[in-house]
This record gives C-alpha cells, sequence and structure tokens, in this order.
C-alpha cells in the first residue's frame, strides 16, 4: 500500500515536472518571439534614424553650399555695376569661409585674384557638370595652403550681357563648424568624399578615431576589410548614378552599418559606417531586460528543481564552478599583472636608455670642461677639447629634440611649413652630412634621382631632411663597416598635374631586422638590441617621428629587410608644383642654347633631358669620346657653348677625352666633369683650362651655380673679397637678453668676431634704448623672447610702431630656445626678420647678419 502512493507520488512528482517544464517551455518560445519582433522593429527604427540623421548632414552641408552661391550671386551683381572692378577684388579681404576670390573679364584667359596674382582657369576642372544654384563647381583639389578645396563660378551679367566671371575658393574645412561634434557617442565613423575623384577631403570633428590612412575610397575599403566584388560593383553603381546606399559588413569584427549618402546631387558624399550595436541600443536594451527576466525565471525553476531532486549534487557542482570561475579570474589577474609589468619594463628600459644616451655626452661635456680648466695654457688640446665638447653638445641637443618633436606629435600640436625648396639643395645638404658619415665607415655612399620633372617643389624642407637625415643615419649606424648606402628619388606617375609623386628609397646592404622588431620598428621608445648594434645610442624615437611626419604630409612609409642582408625603407610623398615659368632669360643671357652631354647611361640621359626640357636648351648626347669629337666638328664654330662629361662612366677615359673634344674645336669650351666621388677624383683633369666638376646627381640649379662659378671667374671677380662680405667686424648690436650666462656668452662670442653689442634685460628696457638712441647707432637688434616685464614679440612690435625712419628698417633677429615652426611663424608676424633658434651657431647667425645688414661700402 505504501508502495502505491509513493508510486503515486513519485508518478505526480513526475507529471508536476513535465508540466513546470511544458509551462517554461511555452513561456520560452513567447518571450524569443517577443524578442525577435522588438529586435525586427527596433533595427528598422534604427536604420531610419540613421537615415534622417544622414538628411540633415546632407541639408546642413547642401544648405551652407547654398548660401555660398547665393552670396556669390550677389557679389557678382555688386561687381556688375562698378567701374573697376578689379579694384574691388584687390581689397576683398579673404575669410575662413571664402579663401580666394578671383575675377576673368569676357573673352579673356587671365584675370586677377585677391592675393594680387594673375589667376587663370587652368588648373580648375569644372567638367565634372555639377552645379550649385545654377553656378558651376569644380572638382575638389589641394589648394596652396595643403588643404582641401572646390572653386565655383559665377558669370557677371551687365545689361544683360556676360562681362565677367567671378571665381571663388571655398575650403571644405569650414563645413566642420556647421556640422555636430559627434555621432552616435563618437562611436560612427564620418568622412567628407568628392565623388569624381574618390578622395576623402574632410573628416570632421568629433567623427571617430582619426586614421592617416584613409586618403581616398581605396583606403577606405583596405582598412575595413571591404572586398566583396558584388558589393563594391553595387556601390560603384550608386556612385556613378548619384544614389544613396547603405549595407551591412563587419568592420573590425563588429557588425556596422556601411552608408554612402549622396549630397549636392552627388558631388560629395557623406562616407562611413555605425557599428550595429550603436544604432541599436534601445532595442538591446530592451532585450537585455526580457533576457533578464526570462534569465530570473529559468533560474528559479532550475534552482526549485535542484532543490528538489538534485540539492546535494547540485551544491557539488556550484562548488565546482565556482572554483573554475576562480581560477578564470586569477589567470586573467595574472595576465593584467604581466601586461603591466611590460609597460613597467618598457618604461623602465626607456628612461635607463635615456639615461644612459644622456648622461654619456653630459659626462663628455663635463669632462672635458674639466680638462680644459686643466689645460687652458695648451693651445692645440684647448682646440681638441671645445671640439668634442662641441660634438657631444650637439649629441644631447639632438636626444633632447627627438623627445620634444615625438611629444608636440603625439599633442597634434606640429605645423608644417610650406615653402619653395629645390631637390639640388636637400640633395645637396643631405650628402653633406651623410656622406662624410659612411666614408668615416668606410662605406659606399650612392646618390640616385630618376624620373623627376620638375626640381623646384612646394613643401617643409625642414621636415623632408628630418626625414631622410633619420632613415639614412640608421642605414650608416646599422650598416658594417666596407658596407652600401643607396639613397634614391625616383620621380612615380603624376595623379595630378600640379603635383609631383616621388617615391624616396634608403636601402642599406648591413645587419637587418627580425621579422618581430619589424612589426614595433615604427611604435616610439623601441630599438633593435643585439650583441652587434647594442652600442648604439638613440631614443629609440626616430622611426615614431619618421613615420607621423610622413602622414602628416599624406604620405606613406615602408620598409622590408631580412637579417644579414640589408633592409629598404620606401616613403611616397606628394609636392605642389610652384607656378611660374622657367628662368629661360638666363640661358639666353648666358648665351648658352646647347649642351653635349658625353654619356652611355640611357636612365642618366633621359634624367637631363627631362629637366632641362623647360629651358629651351637643346641637349645633345654620345656614348663616348670618338663620338663626341664627330658630333663637335658637325656641329660648327659654334655648335656647343658647355660639354658635360660623365666622369664615373668606365667606357669614357676623362682626360683624353677633354683633349680629343679641344683639339675638334677651334675655341675653348668649359668642361663639366659630372662624378659622385668628389674634386678629389678629378683632379689631374682639372689642371685643363675651363674644366670643373658638377656634383652627382644632376639638377639644373647647380648647373646654373657652376655656370655663374665660370664667367665670375672669367670676368676676374676676387673670392677673397667675396668672403670679406661674411665679416661681421666693426658692427654694433643692441641684445635683449635677461639671462646673464646666456647675455656674456653672446658678447663673448661677438667679440671674438670683431662686433661689439650692448645688452638690456627686458623688452622694455631695449625699446626705451632704441628710442634714445642716434640713427645707425645699431646695425642690428638681437631679440629674445621669453623675457620678464615685457617680451621679445611685444618689444618688436613697439620697435616697428616707433616714429622714426630707422624703426621699421633695422633687422630685429629672433635669439631664443622657442625652437618649433609656430615659434618661428609667431616671430616673423611680430615683425622680425628672422628667427635662430639657441644655442647659438655663429657660422649661421653670419649669415642671417651678411643677408639683412646692407653694409655702406
Amino acid at each position: 500500500m505504501k508502495k502505491e502512493q509513493i508510486g503515486k507520488k513519485t508518478d505526480k512528482g513526475i507529471s508536476l515536472l513535465l508540466s513546470i517544464i511544458l509551462v517554461f517551455c511555452i513561456l520560452g518560445v513567447v518571450v524569443f518571439s517577443v524578442s525577435r519582433k522588438i529586435s525586427k522593429e527596433m533595427s528598422a527604427s534604427a536604420v531610419q534614424n540613421l537615415s534622417e540623421s544622414l538628411d540633415m548632414l546632407k541639408c546642413t552641408i547642401e544648405a551652407i553650399l547654398n548660401t555660398e552661391a547665393e552670396f556669390q550671386k550677389l557679389m557678382a551683381k555688386e561687381i556688375a555695376g562698378l567701374e573697376d572692378p578689379e579694384a574691388y577684388i584687390l581689397s576683398y579681404e579673404k575669410n575662413q569661409t571664402m579663401i580666394k576670390i578671383s575675377l576673368i573679364r569676357e573673352g579673356e584667359t587671365e584675370g586677377i585674384s585677391n592675393t594680387g596674382e594673375v589667376f587663370s582657369e587652368e588648373g580648375l576642372d569644372f567638367s565634372i557638370g555639377a552645379t550649385v544654384e545654377g553656378l558651376e563647381i569644380s572638382q575638389s583639389y589641394v589648394n596652396h595652403m595643403g588643404t582641401w578645396a572646390y572653386t565655383m563660378k559665377c558669370p557677371v551679367v551687365k545689361d544683360g550681357e556676360k562681362t565677367a566671371t567671378l571665381y571663388i575658393e571655398y575650403i571644405y574645412d569650414s563645413l566642420d563648424d556647421s556640422l555636430p561634434n559627434g555621432f552616435y557617442a563618437h562611436r560612427a565613423m564620418l568622412y567628407i568624399m568628392d565623388a569624381n575623384t574618390k578622395r576623402l577631403v574632410l573628416k570632421p570633428k568629433g567623427m571617430g578615431e582619426r586614421n592617416a590612412g584613409h586618403l581616398n575610397l581605396e583606403d577606405f575599403y583596405r582598412a575595413n576589410d571591404i572586398w566583396e566584388e558584388e558589393l563594391l560593383e553595387q556601390v560603384a553603381t550608386c556612385l556613378e548614378e548619384g544614389k544613396s546606399i547603405m549595407f551591412y559588413h563587419d568592420i573590425r569584427g563588429k557588425n556596422s552599418l556601411n552608408y554612402m549618402w549622396m549630397v549636392n546631387g552627388g558631388t560629395i558624399y557623406l562616407i562611413g559606417y555605425v557599428p550595429v550595436e550603436a544604432i541599436q541600443q534601445e532595442g538591446r536594451t530592451v532585450n537585455q531586460n526580457i533576457l533578464f527576466v526570462v534569465m530570473i525565471m529559468l533560474i528559479a525553476f532550475f534552482l526549485c528543481c535542484i532543490l528538489y531532486y538534485f540539492n546535494q549534487r547540485e551544491q557539488i557542482k556550484i562548488r565546482k564552478e565556482r572554483e573554475e570561475e576562480r581560477e578564470i579570474h586569477n589567470q586573467q589577474l595574472a595576465e593584467a599583472l604581466q601586461a603591466a609589468q611590460i609597460a613597467s619594463n618598457s618604461k623602465t628600459m626607456f628612461l635607463s636608455n635615456m639615461s644612459h644616451d644622456i648622461r654619456t655626452p653630459m659626462n663628455a661635456v663635463l669632462g672635458f670642461t674639466t680638462l680644459l680648466a686643466k689645460d687652458a695654457e695648451n693651445p692645440d688640446k684647448v682646440k681638441e677639447y671645445t671640439k668634442k665638447i662641441m660634438a657631444s653638445g650637439q649629441h644631447l641637443l639632438s636626444l633632447i629634440n627627438d623627445i620634444l618633436d615625438v611629444s608636440k606629435i603625439e599633442s597634434g600640436k606640429v605645423v608644417l611649413t610650406v615653402e619653395e625648396f629645390t631637390l639640388n639643395d636637400l640633395v645637396s645638404s643631405v650628402d653633406a652630412i651623410i656622406r662624410p658619415m659612411a666614408k668615416a665607415r668606410d662605406q659606399k655612399f650612392h646618390v640616385e634621382v630618376a624620373g623627376i620633372k620638375h626640381e623646384y617643389l612646394l613643401g617643409d624642407e625642414t621636415r623632408i631632411n628630418q626625414i631622410l637625415i633619420n632613415l639614412l643615419s640608421n642605414a650608416v649606424k646599422y650598416t658594417p663597416e666596407g658596407g652600401n648606402i643607396w639613397f634614391r628619388i625616383i620621380g612615380l606617375k603624376q595623379r595630378s598635374s600640379q603635383f609631383e609623386h616621388i617615391r624616396i628609397e634608403v636601402e642599406d646592404d648591413g645587419y637587418g631586422m627580425t621579422p618581430e622588431y619589424l612589426k614595433t620598428i615604427f611604435d616610439a621608445f623601441t630599438r633593435a638590441e643585439n650583441s652587434t648594434t647594442n652600442k648604439v645610442q638613440g631614443t629609440g624615437l626616430g622611426m615614431a617621428i619618421t613615420k607621423n611626419i610622413v602622414e602628416l604630409m599624406g604620405g606613406t612609409i615602408d620598409v622590408t629587410s631580412e637579417m644579414d642582408k640589408g633592409s629598404l625603407f620606401r616613403v611616397e610623398l606628394e609636392f605642389r608644383i610652384p607656378e611660374g615659368q622657367a628662368d629661360k632669360q638666363f640661358w639666353k643671357k648666358c648665351g648658352i642654347s646647347r649642351i653635349l652631354y658625353v654619356e652611355s647611361d640611357i636612365q642618366n640621359i633621359e634624367n637631363i633631358q627631362a629637366l632641362m626640357e623647360d629651358t629651351e636648351v637643346c641637349v645633345d648626347t654620345a656614348p663616348n669620346a670618338e663620338d663626341a669629337v664627330k658630333i663637335v666638328k658637325e656641329s660648327g664654330e659654334d655648335g656647343y657653348q658647355i660639354i658635360l662629361l660623365d666622369w664615373d662612366d668606365p667606357g669614357v677615359d676623362g682626360v683624353r677625352a677633354v683633349e680629343k673634344i679641344r683639339e675638334a674645336m677651334s675655341r675653348t669650351v668649359p668642361v663639366l666633369f659630372m662624378t659622385d666621388h668628389g674634386v678629389e677624383a678629378v683632379e689631374e683633369a682639372l689642371r685643363a683650362e675651363k674644366t670643373g666638376v658638377l656634383p652627382k646627381p644632376f639638377f639644373v640649379s647647380a648647373l646654373k651655380e657652376k655656370i655663374m662659378e665660370i664667367q665670375a671667374q672669367e670676368s676676374g671677380v676676387n673670392a677673397e673679397e667675396t668672403l670679406e662680405s661674411d665679416s661681421i667686424e666693426g658692427l654694433h648690436f643692441l641684445a635683449a637678453e635677461d639671462n646673464e650666462i646666456n647675455a656674456e656668452i653672446l658678447t663673448e662670442i661677438l667679440s671674438m668676431e670683431g662686433a661689439s653689442c650692448e645688452i638690456t634685460e627686458n623688452g622694455q628696457l631695449v625699446v626705451e634704448r632704441f628710442r634714445n638712441s642716434s640713427e645707425g647707432e645699431f646695425d642690428a637688434i638681437l631679440m629674445d623672447v621669453q623675457m620678464p616685464v615685457m617680451n621679445g614679440y611685444d618689444a618688436t612690435r613697439a620697435i616697428r610702431a616707433l616714429e622714426r625712419e630707422d624703426a621699421a628698417q633695422i633687422p630685429i633677429i629672433a635669439m631664443t630656445a622657442n625652437a618649433f615652426a609656430e615659434d618661428e611663424k609667431e616671430a616673423l608676424a611680430a615683425g622680425m626678420n628672422v628667427h635662430l633658434a639657441k644655442p647659438i651657431d655663429v657660422s649661421l647667425l653670419k649669415q642671417v647678419i651678411k643677408q639683412y645688414i646692407k653694409r655702406g661700402i
């Protein structure tokens, strides 16, 4: 009987358990269905919200464009009623939106800009057919300030007849202030893309993390692994038809909603992505709450079952789970501790390296200073000690500059100074630094230039030089004695007629790098350490600085290396080609119309002919001396005015070639030997009349300098008189310097050069002293910047504002420890003539003084 009751109770318990399980299963299905429905509705709502947000951004940008167009129409209408529209244009100052305003009269191809320069439509592409409020808008481009811009043109109509065309250049950066600061809590990514070139012209503030690699649509695809051909075809079709598109795609492991949103009829696009989890935040919160409730109910259900059937067993299971969780937690803590130790070790290693590298030159400075005091009566030792103190001080300064550079780069405060420079000066300055370093280690330094069409370019020459010195000095350091280093500048296919596309290669056959180190080579505070290279000193910041500067210039850098075989660094940059014509008058004035180049290398011949193309000077070539003699005889008396001869060509005997060519000519024509081995290599050949050395690689500016040098020698200019012009002897300076030691150093340095100076302690005193001085009493003012009472900038402005004739003309030279580009700009803006960074470089100071002080000779 009891067994039957027990059996019935068991059956009831099993039935009850099955009923509970069934109820919970039904409840789970209902909850799951509701959750799915809510997710779908919230997803659709999220997509709709994103579309509305993009439409709002679109309307904002189109409203700005329409406003610009309406204002330009009003300006054109106002110009139509003016008798002298050019004067109106010249008087119009640029603002944050309108960078450049230009006017071309009807029937003319050139006009005037408010900057005062001649303006033409050449270089602007209006062929895309885009308009704003009926006004044609050009294809996007990078303007002279290095920022993306576009131009709208508007006809100027007077009495129903078009009299001129008004052009206004706008920059995309002006749109930034009108766009919202942040997009989906800064988790979304947004760019503005020019539809025609597919270049990314603006990254609005607060729109996701900045990625310097996103330069165009292809970079965007590559960075986000979007390679599906069908998807790319759909995007391309939408771009061609001027439509908008949205599609889902995983970005960095997260499901994201990607978009390309048409603006202004498809001339520009808003492109980017939003993580689905960011736009479905509300739906996810609802689902989480539902799942939370379901989990509580399930936990309660399972607790009841466990308490009813498996109380003891479940307790054991819970203990095991807690032990597993504890082990996982302990493992996570161990990993976190290991990561913290690695970070601490990295910091400790950097501080240890810096302590060693800074103390080494500092120890040399202090040690040789002690020896200097001891051997002060021995001139030879004094010279030796001071030379070593100077070298150690320069090394210490380079370490400090590296640390300051990377700090400013990481804080985003680096400003590029874009000015015109020549590749000849760039290569010459780098060669002057690197070749002695390589020669000291018995290394061969090869310089090659190929495919360059324009020698004069616009860019930050100082920063480019910094990139090259970092790469080449590392190549010298990490290449054994007797090795080879190659420095190449290669002209690539131009993406635009306004820009020169250049690849810089630095290659060596040195120690090479491991694959592990290649992954971190561009990280700060890292350097290769092994038994071969551990004696090389440095901050470990050079490559990080180089990469950041390259990316700041809009370029790319990559490296390949193999242990014991060498390394190869490639840098690709684009430089704007300055406007202007080639100096054709120089060649006519010098009477040079034809040049004979004796060379067998086809690549070198093509390089010279490409660089000389715009000079209207004919460059004929001969592969050897025999052919050169034939060409000279056939050319007649006045055939060639200069002969270039490749001294390094193994098929050309330089001395014999000159003799044969001179015998074939009735007059003595200058012969220039082209070599990369210096004057010593051609010393024998230089004994002949009218010969000289032209260093490789060939540059037009270097040839012009050599021609002027030859003509100066023929006219009998005294070289000693030229050198004497560098002297500052007899000059009297007014100096502002609040530091007594610096003031003493400055006084002594000038005294050594035969000059004198009067020191004042602050800016106010220098202003009062100059105000009370007689005209011509001081030849120049040497101005410190950071001083008490009145700083150098305010003092300069005060001097320039004085009502005396020489106040606006006296040279004011900034001599300060503020050594960055923005400091130089601020000094020039205050009215100073030039900016020199401390510590004082005497030779540079003399050059500056020579340039800005006119002697009364």
